[in-house]
């Protein structure tokens, strides 16, 4: 466990301690969520957590899907469209495209640190979030996988 007792120029009585491990537990006593300021308090804090995490989870799917229906109401409008007008409308909707692309890379990799607190609550969280997002928003194949790129 490193010790992570200060933080800045906060003197030691004031701060509270973050906990990192790197081998997996259960354990939550100064358990602290990726960031500094994201700190386990309570019981109560960390169900806040769990829920946020969740949200989160799900939230990675959401914006797959808006991805996705972009992409398709391109396809679509573009079918309609002359070909020179169809690939001037391709050069344009690929920055659109490419915004999406960056949006889902930083979320993916925002949750893989979720993951790797090693914390079996928080591991459960993001895993029941990847479920309650793909519930909600899931509409093409399960096989593609929360992959951090």
């Amino acid at each position: 466990m490193m010790d992570h007792g200060t933080h800045g120029d906060m003197p030691m009585d004031h701060a509270h301690r973050c906990s990192m491990n790197m081998l997996f537990t259960w354990n939550t006593k100064d358990l602290c969520i990726v960031f500094y300021s994201w700190h386990v308090h309570s019981t109560l804090t960390l169900l806040g957590s769990l829920v946020a995490i969740v949200a989160l989870g799900a939230g990675y799917e959401y914006v797959r899907e808006i991805s996705r229906r972009y992409e398709q109401r391109c396809a679509a409008h573009a079918a309609t469209l002359p070909r020179r007008n169809a690939a001037e409308l391709d050069r344009k909707s690929k920055v659109i495209k490419a915004l999406l692309y960056a949006i889902q890379v930083f979320y993916s990799f925002f949750i893989m640190l979720l993951f790797m607190t090693y914390n079996g609550w928080i591991m459960i969280a993001v895993a029941v979030g990847a479920f309650v997002g793909y519930l909600i928003w899931g509409g093409s194949s399960a096989t593609k996988s929360v992959a951090c790129h």
